[in-house]
């Protein structure tokens, strides 16, 4: 079973050898290996800056590689993040081996772009992969009271069966609320009284009630988890979440650093949430709320025609994936508070198999075991099997379940495809950003020594500048249009005009009637839309 907290779920020569080495490789990396091929990537000559940040409670870097040439800060820019969830191994390696791509193979498109990569936003946790003891950890190495009683962590993980693994237990009691699987009984699902359905187990995480307050696992030994400490919708009071939102340093410093960036357009996230295989649906109530919760009606267009991108880009059929996101988490806080179009993908999810009728499993655990069986994956799955619980004297209790990481990160053998392709959509995401061009200008000589000047700004692009909300927003910068004639020359037109936002394909007109001979400069853009200029003869 799924745990419970989860119900959401030095040079271009080392660079190559380095992934190689990548690609060889049977598992996905630990934090040195991690670290070395980011250094790799930022040797001399390379067009990739590695920055640190800031360290986490437990002393792990949190990474940015911006990557691009030239006057990178007023270039478009992508986001590309990884690692917001500790258990999601395959995020920090999806947007690690992007990198590598990105410098190695397609240098050329670090002409008109940039590119922002944070690999691993939750390295503590990331450390539990390869630890003795391996449980889908999430949160940082804070401390922390998660149940309020005034101990830390005296409620963690325990491995009650000695596998080295941490899974879930059951109890038998006619009190539960699980019952089998009918399609795989080694899967539990909550009873459906409405049906006359009864539960026969009681579940919980692997764990002792050492406290004795008749709950099991509630006080974790780990801090906070990023993906629940964002500002959008922040869950107050919630285990993992923290006292307040973004109150660990490697949020802070993360949010800063993309506030900083003028000249991103889009963020592409690794993580459960995902608007990718399946665009999400507009809701117009949630859109007229104070406090918005749904995107709105054009972006979801947007996120609809990329979604679609998207899968004929990649070649895995999409399985039961659509998710809006959870409180707390980084995939909205980048569309609702930062204003920016937001896409997220988990990157690989287990593929839909089918029972001996040829029908769909529908439950995902049911689904997964039926794949990992198709596949010869016969390690995934820990079989119930009795222990003595010193908490529970005198009851039936079982552990066992599916192993932590297996339903969220596919064999290592994979992955070399799965970035492949996701690399290849980011590609074609960062070909649509927007593209502001100078077109059908003309001058027109007036009496009195005056020219009028008209020029249509139009942006050659199927992505508007600005996403719909983040026209709304105080902070997204809006299109700047500069003349280089002083204002006393100006009869008509602004020196400095303000345009919200130009659409797909669309353009506004611009108009000026000056004073004077010789030439003027005119410049109309915005860091995150790229800049057009423009020289008239008067």
């Amino acid at each position: 079973m799924k745990k419970i907290y989860l119900s959401l779920v030095a040079g271009a020569g080392l660079l190559f050898s380095q992934a190689s080495t990548t690609l060889a490789q049977g598992d996905y990396p630990t934090l040195s290996q991690v670290n070395q091929r980011l250094q790799a990537l930022s040797g001399s000559g390379s067009p990739a800056k590695l920055t640190s940040l800031t360290k986490t409670e437990g002393g792990k870097d949190i990474w940015v590689l911006k990557v691009g040439r030239g006057d990178m800060d007023n270039k478009p820019g992508i986001a590309v993040v990884g690692g917001v969830e500790g258990f999601h191994v395959l995020s920090v390696e999806l947007a690690l081996q992007f990198a590598e791509k990105l410098v190695k193979d397609h240098a050329s498109k670090l002409d008109n772009t940039t590119f922002y990569i944070f690999p691993n936003m939750s390295p503590d946790a990331y450390e539990q992969y390869h630890a003795s003891l391996k449980y889908e950890r999430r949160g940082n190495a804070a401390k922390v009271d998660h149940d309020r009683d005034g101990q830390v962590s005296e409620d963690g993980y325990e491995d009650l069966n000695k596998d080295g693994f941490i899974t879930m237990m059951r109890v038998e009691s006619p009190m539960g609320d699980y019952m089998p699987l009918d399609k795989d009984p080694r899967i539990l699902v909550k009873a459906d009284r409405s049906k006359g359905q009864k539960g026969s187990y009681m579940i919980y995480p692997e764990s002792r009630d050492k406290d004795k307050d008749g709950q099991f696992g509630e006080d974790l030994t780990e801090g906070i988890a990023f993906n629940k400490s964002l500002t959008y919708k922040f869950p107050i009071f919630q285990p993992l979440a923290g006292d307040f939102a973004a109150s660990q340093v490697e949020t802070r410093a993360m949010l800063d650093y993309l506030f900083d960036q003028w000249n991103i357009f889009s963020i592409v996230t690794f993580s459960p949430a995902n608007n990718l295989s399946s665009p999400l649906k507009y809701n117009p109530a949630d859109a007229r709320k104070r406090i918005l919760t749904s995107m709105l009606d054009k972006d979801v267009a947007i996120n609809s025609m990329v979604s679609g991108i998207y899968n004929e880009t990649i070649s895995q059929k999409a399985y039961n994936q659509t998710n809006q996101g959870t409180d707390g988490d980084f995939f909205q806080w980048a569309y609702f508070h930062f204003g920016r179009l937001s896409f997220g993908t988990p990157g690989w999810w287990a593929p839909e198999a089918k029972d001996a009728d040829g029908k769909p499993l529908g439950n995902p655990e049911a689904n997964f075991l039926a794949w990992a069986e198709q596949e010869g994956m016969n390690d995934v799955f820990v079989p119930w099997t009795a222990i003595d619980h010193p908490d529970l004297p005198g009851q039936k209790v079982e552990v066992g379940g599916i192993k932590p990481f297996v339903m969220y990160n596919p064999p290592f053998s994979k992955v070399a495809e799965i970035a492949e392709e996701h690399t290849n959509f980011i590609l074609k995401l960062a070909d649509m950003q927007p593209k502001l061009e100078f077109h059908n200008v003309k001058t027109e000589k007036l009496s009195n020594g005056l020219t009028r000047i008209t020029a249509d700004l139009f942006n050659n692009s199927p992505l508007p500048t600005h996403s719909q909300l983040g026209e709304r927003s105080r902070w997204l910068r809006k299109i700047r249009v500069d003349i280089s004639k002083d204002q006393k020359d100006l009869v008509a037109g602004e020196k400095i005009q303000l345009i919200r936002s130009v659409g797909a394909f669309e353009k506004t007109t611009l108009s000026w009637v000056v004073r004077g001979s010789g030439s003027v400069d005119i410049k109309a853009g915005a860091a995150h839309a790229g800049f057009a200029t423009l020289n008239v003869k008067l």
